[in-house]
């Protein structure tokens, strides 16, 4: 599994999140399409799995907020990063 995501790669990454339906069983195939760089759904699974636990920690940190996960449901971090639109 690839783990390198430079900043470019993580704009194209955020892009594809934003552009595909969540709800498509291709989604995840659709982003690491998009993705490119040799990256696999596995990686791009990851990826998001990963970012969406740092926003997780951050609101904890900072933000004051609880993760809602212990509770079976989506995290906020989750939440944010799929409705996540790329500047």
């Amino acid at each position: 599994m690839s783990s390198s995501w430079p900043d470019e790669l993580n704009k194209v990454f955020e892009m594809a999140l934003a552009r595909y339906d969540k709800g498509a069983p291709d989604f995840w195939q659709n982003v690491a399409r998009a993705v490119g760089e040799g990256k696999t759904v596995d990686d791009v699974k990851e990826h998001f799995k990963v970012l969406t636990e740092d926003v997780d920690d951050m609101e904890i940190m900072y933000g004051g907020r609880s993760s809602n996960k212990s509770k079976g449901g989506s995290s906020s971090g989750e939440q944010r990063l799929k409705h996540h639109k790329p500047q």
